[in-house]
């Protein structure tokens, strides 16, 4: 049942490529304006570049949260979900493991380039790609708790940030401290090690506290 929603959304996003598109684009534009606002010097921007670049991803995910359940909700579909006879909580499971791929998968595969364009050394390209494949997933897990919880609700994009941006504060200073380790050659497994473990945690809590946030929303 997972894989078979996981199929369908991808196949409705792709039909409306603007859902995938608008976070890329707003996460490269983001990038690049810090060499035009701030300095082009090569020390400065590779300085800045971890904060730069996960402020920027974390960003880009929040603006296609509101979309996860939002479609769904407006057809009538995703009442109609919570009445199947199949577990919800594997057709919450396939659309949080949607969402990363037409959002955290985008941004992890474009990050390289855009660290380039930082001045990131090869050390920090490698440490960005495999904090954004460990951290994106936890963006999308703790962000689906948002959207159900305001899926009702207009505005909803607005307070989904309200909501989580605070529980992003780890997953933020774990992942730009890594990328700083990284750029100086050091090693930064034991940060590799933690974000696992925020990925664990969340893949184990969070479908089921998304499940009860979207039964709550559709009650009301």
């Amino acid at each position: 049942m997972m894989i078979a929603t996981v199929k369908r959304d991808l196949l409705v996003t792709f039909r409306n490529p603007a859902e995938v598109l608008n976070p890329l684009i707003f996460f490269v534009i983001v990038i690049s304006l810090f060499p035009l606002g701030i300095s082009p010097s090569e020390k400065v921007l590779s300085d800045i570049a971890p904060g730069v670049i996960w402020v920027a991803a974390l960003l880009a995910t929040l603006l296609s949260m509101d979309l996860i359940f939002r479609s769904d909700y407006e057809d009538g579909s995703l009442e109609q979900m919570t009445l199947s006879e199949q577990p919800f909580i594997l057709i919450i499971g396939g659309k949080i493991v949607s969402h990363w791929l037409i959002s955290g998968l985008p941004l992890t595969l474009l990050s390289p380039l855009l660290a380039m364009m930082l001045f990131v050394n090869e050390q920090g390209i490698v440490a960005i790609t495999l904090s954004l494949l460990l951290g994106t997933p936890v963006l999308s897990l703790l962000g689906a708790v948002g959207a159900a919880l305001t899926v009702g609700l207009r505005k909803g994009g607005i307070l989904i940030a309200i909501l989580i941006l605070p529980l992003y504060i780890p997953v933020l200073i774990l992942a730009t401290e890594m990328i700083k380790t990284g750029m100086t050659g050091g090693d930064y497994s034991g940060h590799m090690f933690w974000l696992g473990a925020l990925l664990a945690l969340s893949i184990g809590i969070m479908p089921i506290a998304t499940t009860a946030g979207v039964k709550i929303s559709l009650s009301h």
